[in-house]
């Protein structure tokens, strides 16, 4: 951004504009946040893909096989973090987030009805989960019929704090922005 943004309103309307726009440019840096969850006694993060944005619900969609470790974690401990880094911005977004997931409902067999005939359908038809051993990788070919909807699933991430900084040559600036209003804080 040619102009370093004034206030607290713009700040916010400025990141949500930029999550917008990461949901339809698949180039967009924040497209693939890092989620951080817990495992047990343990931090666990992998990157992930941002499919959908619902601005006045604050919320954002991911889609997963619900055999990843990812989601016996947010089943156990509903809560995460997003991490996002845009250079061309020189922003990073911290988001913190209650974790909810749909494996059958409305909302992921309507997803799956659209997913289903694509190439990314094969990462929720296969017959072993994320992370299972294999003697050696195999490439799998896109269906060529429907199929069933099988392990799909949307992981809704509601967003509870936005935590934004900016590092900039004139000084790096930092806002939270939650339940309780925004505010600027130390970077």
């Amino acid at each position: 951004m040619a102009d370093r943004l004034d206030t607290l309103g713009a700040v916010e309307a400025a990141i949500w504009r930029q999550l917008a726009l990461c949901i339809a440019d698949k180039s967009h840096p924040w497209r693939t946040p890092v989620l951080a969850t817990v495992d047990g006694e343990r931090a666990d993060a992998r990157a992930v893909v941002l499919r959908e944005l619902d601005e006045r619900q604050k919320q954002l969609l991911i889609y997963t096989d619900e055999r990843a470790g990812k989601v016996r974690q947010l089943l156990s401990h509903p809560y995460g973090t997003l991490v996002m880094w845009s250079q061309p911005l020189g922003w990073q977004l911290r988001c913190r987030v209650r974790l909810a997931i749909e494996m059958s409902g409305l909302s992921a067999s309507s997803r799956w009805a659209r997913v289903r005939l694509t190439p990314a359908a094969q990462d929720y038809l296969s017959p072993l989960p994320p992370g299972a051993t294999v003697a050696t990788p195999t490439p799998t070919a896109p269906p060529h019929a429907p199929v069933a909807r099988d392990y799909f699933s949307v992981i809704e991430a509601s967003i509870e704090s936005i935590d934004w900084l900016e590092l900039h040559a004139d000084g790096h600036r930092r806002a939270v922005f939650n339940g309780h209003g925004a505010r600027w804080v130390q970077p």
